[in-house]
């Protein structure tokens, strides 16, 4: 399959909404970033509560800092919250009824292009980490003209996609492919299996899932998609700036657990197991495989100015905002100036 041509897409889009174990080496690593992390006085606790939106391996870091208990580290009460769908994390974050929230950047662009003042601070993936599945017969874009395609929700990662691949193929979202809104990754490929639906924009574990049930990947967007927010970690500028410390001490351990989750597989698909109620080892294997590759590692929010000229041609107002309107780079900046991250992972 080709590499798409984003650039071509941008200018035409039109958006509806806004068995290994942990190396010695990376067990020295991470404990001497510890220790660096606590090297000074601690700071107050703080209770926060974290948003999570998609049942997929894309919030394995932060299940793992939780499970390994680094937010605690940081002084750090943390409380795991589910919402489906980045979309309908924005009103959680603005009622104060979370802290921190995973987001996409097009539904932070969004929100603040309606008044609000997000920020995001970590980037989780910098790549839309999707594939477009399929069933058998479909085998090129074309053949989908017609046929009707799943998503979760208007407004969510899997809607940005099928809009921005459909647009590419030259296929208008709804008028030649109808959308159909599942609310779930994994009641998209129910909706595959029953008949429901003809394709679907599915994340891992789920397209792995689809992929050994004999379905067809015919666009893997992760590896021939554009550099993109896909999820990002986004707060209230009022809450980081009435809580200076706080942001640090996120960043440090979010940061631990994503090191670990790569570092030691044992673990990483042992929590996949439990939060994705999956018992399928092949799946968790290749699930881990995926996201060990796709968590960043120094995790500022890549691909901005991607999104900003993708919204921009629906909403002229985006175009007046620059990537640092939307981004604090700040805390990751100061980690890495210090050295957190090389000492993390040993390089």
């Amino acid at each position: 399959m080709r590499t798409l041509a984003f650039a071509s897409t941008f200018l035409v889009l039109a958006t509806a909404c806004g068995g290994t174990t942990q190396a010695p080496s990376a067990t020295a690593s991470a404990a001497a970033a510890t220790s660096a992390a606590t090297a000074t006085a601690a700071p107050p606790r703080v209770a926060i509560k974290v948003l999570w939106t998609s049942l997929s391996g894309a919030s394995s870091g932060l299940w793992t800092a939780f499970e390994s208990g680094y937010f605690k580290d940081e002084g750090l009460d943390a409380e795991l919250v589910n919402i489906p769908s980045s979309s309908r994390a924005v009103a959680a974050l603005l009622s104060k009824e979370v802290q921190f929230s995973h987001m996409d950047g097009q539904v932070a662009i969004d929100a603040n292009l309606g008044g609000a003042d997000l920020k995001l601070f970590y980037g989780v993936t910098n790549r839309l980490v999707f594939s477009v599945m399929t069933k058998p017969e479909i085998t090129k874009p074309a053949d989908l003209k017609g046929k009707r395609l799943g998503i979760t929700t208007v407004g969510s990662s899997t809607h940005t996609v099928a809009t921005l691949v459909l647009r590419d193929w030259g296929l208008k979202p709804e008028a030649d492919v109808p959308l159909i809104q599942l609310t779930e990754v994994p009641n998209i490929l129910t909706a595959l299996v029953a008949g429901q639906i003809d394709a679907g924009i599915m994340s891992p574990p789920t397209n792995t899932r689809a992929k050994a049930m004999g379905f067809r990947e015919l666009l893997n967007v992760a590896i021939d998609g554009p550099e993109w927010p896909s999820i990002a970690v986004a707060a209230t500028g009022d809450y980081l700036r009435a809580n200076p410390t706080v942001g640090e001490r996120f960043v440090k351990a979010y940061s631990r657990g994503v090191q670990k989750f790569k570092s030691d597989k044992a673990l990483g698909t042992s929590i996949l197991k439990k939060y994705l109620k999956l018992d399928d080892q092949a799946v968790l294997d290749d699930t881990w495989a995926q996201f060990s590759k796709y968590l960043a590692e120094i995790p500022y929010v890549l691909g901005m100015q991607n999104t900003i000229d993708a919204v921009g041609q629906a909403r002229p107002e985006a175009k007046k905002l620059k990537p640092e309107d939307l981004i604090d780079a700040s805390y990751v900046k100061r980690l890495e100036d210090a050295g957190f991250f090389k000492t993390l992972y040993g390089r």
